[in-house]
C-alpha cells in the first residue's frame, strides 16, 4: 500500500487571507461646534472631548485592543483621537487617509497590509454604515457615540460583532469611576 501524500492545508498566502483578524473602528471624540467662519475639517476636540477621548483610549489599551495598525481621517478632530490612541499605548503610531474623511470608502483598506488589528478613526455615520455594511445589517443599524468604538472579527467565514462600546461605558471601568 502506498502511504498518501496530502496537499499542505494552507500555503502562507493563503493563511493569511483565511485568518481571522480585528477591526476596530472608533469614531472621534467630542468636537467644536460647527461655525460657519470655520472649516469642518479644522474642527477641534473640546477640553471636555480631549478628556474623554483620552480616558477611551487608555481603557481600550487597558483591555489590550491595540492596534498593530491605526489609520486616521485627515479632519483635525480625528487626528486628534489617533494621537490621543498613540499616546495612550493603543497603537505605536498612526497614518492619515482620505477614505476615512466623511463620505470616503474605507473598505479597500480593510484588504491592504498585514495586520492582525487595524484600527480605523473616523466619523459617523460612515463608520457605522461601514459595520453594519460588514455584518450584513441594514444601513443605520449600527451608530457609534463620539470616542465609542466598534471591534468587528474578520474571517473566512465572514464578519463577526465582538464589541460595541459606548465611550461611558469604558470609563466606568476606571477607578475612580467605580462604586465600593
Amino acid at each position: 500500500m502506498r502511504p498518501q501524500t496530502r496537499a499542505p492545508v494552507c500555503t502562507s498566502r493563503r493563511a493569511s487571507v483565511l485568518a481571522e483578524r480585528d477591526l476596530l473602528l472608533w469614531r472621534h471624540g467630542l468636537a467644536e461646534e460647527r461655525h460657519p467662519d470655520r472649516p469642518d475639517g479644522e474642527r477641534a476636540l473640546t477640553p471636555e472631548g480631549i478628556r474623554r477621548t483620552a480616558a477611551v483610549a487608555e481603557q481600550l489599551h487597558q483591555l489590550q485592543l491595540d492596534c498593530d495598525q491605526l489609520l486616521s481621517s485627515p479632519l483635525r478632530r480625528a487626528v486628534q483621537t489617533a494621537q490621543l490612541g498613540v499616546a495612550k499605548g493603543l497603537a505605536s503610531g498612526f497614518g492619515l487617509d482620505a477614505r476615512l474623511a466623511p463620505g470616503g470608502d474605507p473598505r479597500p483598506l480593510l484588504q491592504a497590509g498585514s495586520w492582525r488589528r487595524l484600527g480605523l478613526v473616523g466619523h459617523e455615520p460612515d463608520l457605522g454604515q461601514l459595520a453594519s455594511s460588514l455584518l450584513g445589517a441594514p444601513a443605520g443599524t449600527i451608530t457609534l457615540r463620539k470616542a465609542g468604538i466598534v471591534l468587528i472579527r474578520l474571517g473566512a467565514a465572514g464578519a463577526r460583532l465582538e464589541a460595541l462600546i459606548g465611550p461611558r461605558l469604558l470609563r466606568l471601568r476606571q477607578p475612580s469611576h467605580r462604586s465600593p
